[in-house]
């Protein structure tokens, strides 16, 4: 099969991946051997290849929003058969044993694996999986629109969550930085009746698609909403935008941080966080809320805006999602 590989992390300036023909992989007992149709790009993976999260698996096939139709089954799987489409998220397998596991928590498992960083991912024509950590796709969704459900999506639908907003209807949220996590999470919001408030830079793309999107206000990443907000959500990676969330949201609300990684948080004076108010991250996913968020997205539905992208341009995607010049989700296709 081809596959992208990344040997060393690097600017993606300098076109990092490669492509390589390697093996299709044979699934263990307990997984599945997919066909690859789509694969999402995702900022995590851009902060794989370039290394702002370590290197745990070299060389690499990244991609953890993986749509697919099921090629083969191992010995052990008893619920999938083949010709099933199926989508895999980052969260590749837990241990199933541990304090985390057992208490669900398995997002924070200690000996977890994740798609496309600690084994491979998306990237290539073939993937394997664990079937227990794959999920059948709703038929309301072609492949294009799947793709960014299944990172974008499921940790939008978490960092919702953890807000404890308790009454949606007429509640008003908060969304820093606007791309593929952002313009999913205001639909979920819209449709529970709240009220959502957009800060992002990019005017000519983010901005536009919010106003598309019903936001009740849009204005640029460090600007003040005209509201006291009862939570935010930070999407962008800029640890500078703590503060600015803290100051607009009211006493008791919470800032969940939704990514993987972010630049460093500057001091800030006790008042931002005194009155109760909570700064809290979202890290990985459970199942749960990957089974519970495809069933909600199915019902509203749910509808992503996407640039895709040919197979042989992986390096060109994770370049224009690092210039912001993707409105939406970016997907790439395969062959």
């Amino acid at each position: 099969m081809k596959a992208w590989i990344l040997k060393t992390p690097a600017p993606v300036s300098g076109h990092p991946l490669t492509i390589a023909e390697r093996s299709v992989p044979t699934p263990a007992d307990d997984e599945l051997l997919l066909r690859v149709a789509a694969c999402g790009i995702c900022r995590t993976d851009l902060h794989v290849v370039e290394g702002e999260l370590p290197v745990r698996r070299s060389p690499l096939i990244p991609g953890h929003q993986i749509v697919g139709r099921v090629a083969a089954v191992g010995s052990g799987v008893e619920d999938s058969v083949i010709g099933d489409r199926v989508g895999v998220a980052w969260l590749n397998h837990t241990c199933g044993v541990c304090e985390f596991c057992i208490t669900g928590r398995e997002n924070l498992c200690e000996r977890a694996a994740f798609t496309g960083w600690t084994v491979d991912g998306g990237y290539a024509e073939y993937a394997v999986a664990p079937a227990a950590f794959s999920y059948l796709l709703p038929d309301t969704f072609s492949d294009i629109q799947a793709a960014p459900l299944l990172c974008a999506g499921i940790i939008g639908y978490r960092c919702l969550r953890l807000t404890e907003i308790k009454q949606w209807k007429g509640a008003k949220l908060g969304l820093y930085g606007f791309g593929a996590a952002g313009h999913i999470a205001i639909q979920l919001a819209r449709a529970r009746g709240a009220e959502v408030f957009v800060c992002t830079r990019d005017r000519e793309r983010h901005q536009a698609l919010a106003h598309e999107l019903g936001a009740t206000w849009v204005g640029d990443a460090f600007a003040e909403p005209p509201v006291k907000l009862d939570a935010a959500i930070i999407f962008a990676p800029a640890g500078e935008l703590v503060p600015v969330a803290l100051k607009a949201i009211a006493k008791g609300g919470r800032v969940v941080l939704g990514g993987i990684h972010m630049s460093p948080i500057p001091s800030f004076d006790y008042s931002l966080i005194y009155g109760e108010r909570v700064v809290r991250s979202v890290a990985n996913n459970t199942r749960d809320d990957g089974r519970e968020f495809l069933l909600e997205a199915a019902r509203i539905p749910v509808r992503t805006h996407t640039q895709t992208f040919p197979s042989d341009q992986a390096n060109e995607a994770l370049i224009a999602l690092k210039n912001d010049s993707i409105g939406g989700a970016a997907v790439l296709m395969i062959d």
